[in-house]
């Protein structure tokens, strides 16, 4: 089974923290509990054999409890612990490193009295909210973003927050509030499951932390506490710190949270932010799940038949999964659960003068592709795959300069002269001398202009 994309970028993330700031992350049951949940499964069953084992372990029988088979994965699973000083090794043996075993424990018996899984409100909300509405606010809030990458927003645009968030990630590129627009970075980005997404973003987020002004590690323990909360909960601010009260603010925005006004003393996690430390796949009941609008490789959500005339199908009704086909496909009906389209010169090259690969397009429609287009070999037509990838090295090989064309010369010397002096400038782009044509830069052609006075219509 192919590890999730979120887990690989988040580990990834807390293997390159100093050890003296994961010693503070393991002072909460909560952050623990999450990073234990984030490990492979051998290191699951390496780490609860140690938790209640007050004694170092002889390492021979780590070894005894794998077979000859799984040495691989022995290693890299010791591999993990070791980058996150989670084990503690001598030459003939291993445990658990204290802070972390003694937090974990308290996350396992629930001994934890330091409020690090939240606190309920113990008072009726007014205004209580259910699972529904939470879902309906993540979808909205979540969707506000992709749908503004890919520009098709209803008007609506994301707070400055978000938008710099975009920016700082490399997503997208301009200068709010001028519209910006996706880059390859982006494009790929929408490739992502939802989580993967998230994170993401929330990655991006935790490296402006200090910019911010912000504690990396109150805002990393916020984000594990919000992983272990209950769906249509809701919870007292009176345990967050003020980091994690600010960040309130920014996690409303990407649709992790839900306040009814930012002077609220409750908070409800949306399905956003209770799944972000396990594998449970993001489905939201409101509109289409998210899931679905970005499609995994493994075929089961495929919505897109494209033909040997580069005519496209998208079985969806989607207004993101549409909005995406539109960066590439030029779209020509919309029927009830159908758009048709056909990938073209024009709208491939638009694709990549925004920074979309050819690559990243074959990569999409392969991701998206119809179960039923599955069962050929090749996948898609190699026709299509190859013209894109064609449109794309012929746009590589053209530069656009603005400039001047010369043409309609009196006679071969008249044009020696002038071609040669425009080479001598290096303002020359472009000749053909069979024709009688040369093209010269915008900066080059008074001067051209004035040599010809001087020197052709001076000779008469």
């Amino acid at each position: 089974m192919a590890v999730p994309q979120f887990r690989t970028s988040i580990n990834e993330y807390l293997e390159g923290l100093p050890e003296t700031v994961l010693m503070r992350l393991y002072s909460s049951p909560a952050t623990c509990l999450a990073i234990f949940r984030l490990q492979p499964p051998m290191a699951h069953l390496f780490i609860m054999t140690m938790l209640f084992n007050e004694k170092p372990l002889p390492i021979s029988w780590i070894d005894s409890w794998v077979q000859d088979s799984s040495r691989l994965k022995q290693h890299e699973a010791l591999e993990k612990l070791r980058s996150m000083h989670i084990i503690h090794e001598t030459m003939d043996s291993i445990s658990l490193q204290k802070t972390f075993r003694n937090s974990l424990r308290k996350a396992i018996t629930g001994g934890d009295s330091n409020n690090s899984f939240g606190v309920p409100c113990d008072t009726e909300d007014k205004h209580k909210v259910d699972i529904k509405f939470l879902d309906e606010h993540a979808n909205a809030q979540w969707e506000l973003i992709l749908h503004y990458m890919v520009g098709t927003g209803s008007g609506r645009v994301p707070n400055n927050g978000v938008l710099q968030l975009l920016k700082r990630s490399g997503l997208m590129e301009g200068h709010p509030p001028a519209p910006m627009r996706i880059t390859n970075a982006g494009f790929q980005f929408l490739l992502q499951d939802v989580k993967a997404q998230i994170w993401t973003l929330l990655l991006q987020y935790l490296n402006m932390s200090e910019d911010l002004q912000m504690d990396a590690v109150e805002v990393l323990h916020f984000l594990f506490m919000l992983g272990s909360l209950e769906l249509g909960q809701d919870y007292s601010l009176s345990a967050l710190s003020p980091t994690q009260k600010i960040m309130l603010d920014d996690l409303r925005d990407y649709g992790l949270v839900y306040q009814r006004k930012s002077s609220s003393r409750r908070f409800y996690p949306t399905r956003l932010a209770t799944t972000l430390t396990s594998d449970a796949p993001v489905v939201l009941t409101a509109s289409a799940s998210m899931d679905s609008a970005m499609a995994r490789a493994d075929g089961e959500s495929g919505f897109v038949i494209l033909e040997t005339n580069f005519k496209v199908y998208a079985f969806t009704d989607s207004p993101l999964q549409i909005a995406v086909l539109n960066l590439f496909v030029h779209l020509k009906s919309r029927f009830a659960n159908m758009v048709t389209g056909q990938i073209t010169r024009e709208s491939v090259r638009k694709a990549l003068v925004n920074g979309i690969t050819a690559d990243q397009i074959v990569t999409y429609l392969t991701v998206h592709a119809h179960p039923q287009m599955r069962k050929a070999v090749p996948l898609l037509p190699p026709t299509v795959v190859d013209q894109i990838k064609l449109w794309q090295l012929e746009l590589e090989r053209m530069k656009t300069v603005e400039g001047y064309l010369f043409s309609d010369f009196k006679n071969g010397h008249e044009y020696d002269v002038l071609a040669n002096y425009a080479r001598e400038l290096g303002v020359l782009v472009w000749e053909n001398r069979s024709k009688g044509l040369f093209f010269v830069t915008k900066e080059g052609n008074q001067q051209i202009v004035d040599y010809y006075k001087r020197k052709i219509q001076g000779l008469k």
